[in-house]
C-alpha cells in the first residue's frame, strides 16, 4: 500500500474556467496532488471543454439541482476530494457541505477582501467597483468558505497597483495574471496541509 497517498482536489467553476485550467495543468503530473473533477452549473460553460481537453471527468449540476446539500454528497461520496476549490464558482454552497468539510472549501476573490465582497460581487463587477471607487491597489483573496459570502478566514492575499488609467477589463486581465500565477501555489500549500479525511458519509 502506498503509504502517501495522492490528496485529491475538486475544482468547482461556472464560466469560462481560466483558473480551473491552471489548476489542473498545474496538478496533471504532480506527484501527491491531483484533480479528481470539475463540477459545473452551466451546461454551456467553457469549463467543461477544458476539463475534457486534461481528461478530467465534469460533473453537471442541473439548475434545480445546484443548491441540493444531497446532491452535492453524492458527488462528494463518488470523487472523495480531500480539497474543493471554488475557482469561479457563482452559487452558494449549501451549507450542510460547508460544515460537513470545515477549512476544506477554498475560494478565490478578485478583489481585497473585506472589500468588493458579498452577494453579487463577482467577475467584472467587482472591478468596475474597484476602478469606480479609485482603488489604488487591488489583487485576489484566498479564502475558506463559511455560511457567509466571501467572509470565511483569509489564506492568502496577492496585491498589485492599480493604474489610474486603467478600465476594469485592465485591471481584470492583471488581476487573472496575478491569480494565474499565485493560487496553484496556495491551493498546493494548503491541500498538503490537510490530514487525510475520512470517508464521508451523509449526516
Amino acid at each position: 500500500m502506498d503509504a502517501h497517498p495522492q490528496k485529491k482536489i475538486l475544482i468547482a467553476a461556472s464560466g469560462t474556467g481560466s483558473n480551473a485550467d491552471v489548476l489542473m495543468q498545474c496538478f496533471t503530473e504532480h506527484p501527491e496532488i491531483g484533480v479528481s473533477a470539475v463540477v459545473c452549473n452551466k451546461a454551456n460553460a467553457g469549463v467543461i471543454s477544458k476539463a475534457h481537453e486534461r481528461g478530467v471527468p465534469v460533473w453537471l449540476f442541473g439548475k434545480k439541482n445546484e443548491l441540493e446539500p444531497e446532491n452535492w454528497f453524492q458527488l462528494l461520496r463518488c470523487f472523495q476530494p480531500d480539497l474543493i476549490v471554488l475557482a469561479g464558482w457563482l452559487k452558494a454552497i449549501p451549507v450542510e457541505i460547508v460544515n460537513a468539510y470545515p477549512s476544506r472549501i477554498l475560494n478565490i476573490h478578485p478583489a481585497l477582501l473585506p472589500k468588493y465582497g458579498g452577494v453579487g460581487m463577482y467577475g467584472m463587477r467587482v472591478h468596475e467597483a474597484v476602478v469606480h471607487h479609485g482603488e489604488e491597489e487591488s489583487g485576489f483573496t484566498a479564502h475558506w468558505v463559511t455560511e457567509e459570502y466571501d467572509e470565511g478566514p483569509i489564506v492568502k492575499q496577492h496585491k498589485l497597483n492599480v493604474h489610474p488609467n486603467w478600465t476594469a477589463e485592465h485591471l481584470q486581465t492583471a488581476v487573472q495574471a496575478l491569480e494565474h500565477r499565485y493560487f496553484p501555489e496556495i491551493v498546493e500549500q494548503q491541500c498538503l496541509l490537510l490530514k487525510p479525511l475520512s470517508i464521508l458519509t451523509t449526516p
